[in-house]
């Protein structure tokens, strides 16, 4: 007998075991190694926000904000950096330690701002008023990119695209036929 023949209003029992079965494994899923880095980033900007001086809210955070929380995270970096007043500037395999800064890689900042504009976007953020991806924020990862390769003497150079080779009908293939033509050499 169901409960609403028996005239007794029961509550209702919620999902059958399968139901709660299927919820439980997945939520013992682990994230993956992406999304849990995704929500680390995500929860310490929020942070960098509340303590921001004045606290900034999300609504109001611009590309700005963005490079100064990128300079901000410069100071827990191990990337040596060499100024240009430095000896090893350019060099590659320095031979000696210095005193130049250490700062976040170009590399690790450009994969926390890809995490950080989908992680916006998934909490809600529309995609057109994406303060990480700015103009702004853009131009100052190239130049972290290409003063970070000048500082180590590595050219960052824009990669030139392949042409594909031309195929047998687009080859010009020389007449062999006489007809006095330019530059044929005689027999």
């Amino acid at each position: 007998m169901d409960s609403a023949s028996s005239g007794f209003n029961r509550p209702d029992p919620g999902p059958s075991s399968s139901a709660v079965a299927s919820v439980a494994e997945s939520s013992s899923q682990q994230p993956s190694r992406y999304e849990s880095q995704k929500r680390r980033d995500w929860s310490t900007f929020l942070q960098y926000l509340k303590n921001h001086k004045p606290p900034l809210t999300l609504s109001w955070c611009s590309g700005a904000h963005v490079i100064e929380f990128l300079k901000y995270l410069d100071q827990f970096g191990k990337t040596k950096v060499h100024v240009t007043a430095c000896p090893y500037f350019g060099h590659q395999n320095p031979p000696s330690p210095c005193a130049c800064p250490l700062k976040q890689a170009w590399g690790s900042l450009d994969a926390l701002i890809g995490r950080l504009r989908a992680a916006y976007e998934e909490n809600g953020g529309r995609p057109d008023s994406n303060p990480f991806a700015a103009r702004a924020v853009r131009i100052y990862l190239r130049e972290v990119r290409e003063g970070q390769a000048k500082a180590r003497g590595i050219p960052y150079e824009k990669k030139k695209r392949k042409r594909p080779p031309p195929s047998v009908t687009e080859m010009v293939v020389p007449s062999t036929g006489s007809g006095g033509g330019d530059g044929e050499a005689a027999p």
